[in-house]
């Protein structure tokens, strides 16, 4: 996450608590989509940038082994508080912090937003050297016609193509198994893509 992206969420973690921070928020689709992956995976999983935590704890009530990491040490007070027998810690998109091939799946659920497209390939190779063969990877995002910036309510974010998005990680090392796309009255275009390390 750039410097400025994480002092803007430290200034309003409580606000994006208050109005996200719950699968009480989560739409359905969404539950459903990353219910059936997690679930369906051999090994633990890396919630990565996960915020208040409430995707760490949902998967971990699935009996997921999954682990919260995210940069905003405001979020990670709210998330140890809230799921204390869930796992969280500090550390960044870059460097997990996760020893090679060790892990079965990767959730990358809007974390990836506020990159600047030139630093999206080494968080994605990152992510793929974390993975064991075969692991998976869910990215959420705003999907756009264009790749272009917007603002934001708390900072500058991209919106994505899907299919240009699909590239990149192809390009890092990632087959591209699902594309996921929605519209919803009031919000910006949604996207999600369901990926392995290939």
């Amino acid at each position: 996450m750039p410097d400025d992206a994480l002092l803007a969420y430290s200034q309003r973690a409580a606000e994006y608590v208050a109005l996200l921070g719950s699968m009480d928020a989560v739409h359905d689709d969404d539950r459903a989509l990353i219910t059936r992956w997690a679930t369906e995976l051999d090994g633990p999983v890396l919630d990565a940038g996960c915020g208040p935590g409430h995707w760490t704890a949902h998967l971990q009530g699935l009996g997921v082994d999954v682990e919260g990491l995210d940069q905003v040490s405001d979020f990670l007070r709210h998330a140890r508080k809230a799921h204390p027998d869930t796992r969280f810690r500090l550390g960044t998109l870059q460097a997990p912090g996760v020893p090679p091939g060790s892990l079965a799946g990767v959730l990358a659920w809007y974390s990836l937003i506020h990159l600047p497209p030139p630093e999206l390939p080494d968080v994605l190779a990152g992510f793929r050297a974390a993975l064991a063969p075969g692991g998976g990877l869910v990215v959420g995002f705003c999907r756009g016609e264009r790749l272009e910036p917007f603002a934001h309510k708390v900072t500058e974010a991209w919106f994505w193509p899907p299919d240009e998005l699909a590239g990149r990680l192809e390009e890092a090392g990632f087959a591209v198994l699902e594309k996921h796309r929605r519209d919803d009255a009031g919000q910006r275009p949604h996207g999600a893509l369901v990926a392995r390390r290939a």
